[in-house]
């Protein structure tokens, strides 16, 4: 018997739904899990080594001031900060090896490791801390994180993700982010300690591509807990994986 025309199209259409069943719906997954986003932020965030100079413009309650520096940092342990301007912080050095962190003073040319306590204490006036110059680690080293649902920052789609501390040794027990979808950086940070008291948020601004990574150009830091309009860290250059030579992460360095 020779089958029919509508016979054939009845049969072919019975092949593609069974088809169909086999192919795994994609929808259903367009959502990244936290881990693979974490992943993704830290492509772009963390690098071989780095050199960059900068702004932080801190809004107190007074006034406004501006502090230029240049930083040299390599992989997450080591970093090495020297104050350009203005005059009153003019050759003020911090070294930071793996968790010690000293700093140099030139008007009292001495040599002062910052640890304990005066890790919480503000950089300068401004609302970062000690222990936020040395964290740098990758979030993917001490975080969980769970998609919690999307949003949008600046007109961009984001993912909401929340993020626990898998270690001790980090300065916020918890973490709210909001993760650009397509960009894979985060557009605002909210920090949290181990109590679930809210501590700072971070905005990050002026996203650009630097070859292959997307990095802020302009990051706002507000301490909750303090007065004055928040401190802007504002990226003048940076550079990723150039050479760095090793003589300058000693503690020699520091009073040259």
């Amino acid at each position: 018997m020779i089958p029919t025309i509508r016979h054939q199209a009845l049969t072919l259409a019975a092949l593609l739904f069974a088809f169909a069943l086999l192919i795994p719906d994609f929808s259903a997954s367009q959502t990244p899990s936290g881990e693979e986003i974490l992943q993704r932020i830290d492509e772009n965030i963390s690098s071989d080594n780095r050199v960059f100079t900068s702004q932080m413009i801190i809004h107190g309650r007074r006034g406004s001031r501006t502090i230029l520096s240049k930083s040299w940092a390599v992989g997450e342990e080591k970093s090495y900060s020297e104050y350009l301007a203005p005059a009153r912080e003019k050759g003020t050095k911090m070294l930071k090896l793996e968790d010690m962190l000293w700093m140099y003073s030139p008007f009292a040319d001495r040599i002062i490791q910052i640890s304990g306590h005066m890790l919480r204490q503000s950089v300068m006036g401004s609302d970062l801390s000690y222990e936020d110059m040395m964290e740098d680690s990758k979030l993917t080293r001490h975080y969980a994180a769970t998609v919690t649902g999307d949003t949008t920052i600046d007109e961009r789609s984001c993912w909401k993700l929340e993020l626990t501390a898998r270690t001790e040794d980090v300065a916020y027990h918890s973490r709210k982010l909001c993760v650009d979808k397509e960009r894979y950086i985060p557009l605002r940070e909210e920090l949290f300690a181990k109590s679930g008291k809210l501590l700072k948020i971070l905005e990050l601004k002026d996203i650009k591509q630097i070859k292959n990574r997307w990095y802020p150009g302009r990051m706002i830091f507000k301490d909750v807990l303090k007065t004055g309009g928040g401190t802007e860290f504002v990226i003048e250059s940076i550079e990723f994986d150039v050479e760095i030579p090793e003589y300058i992460f000693s503690k020699a360095s520091l009073k040259k």
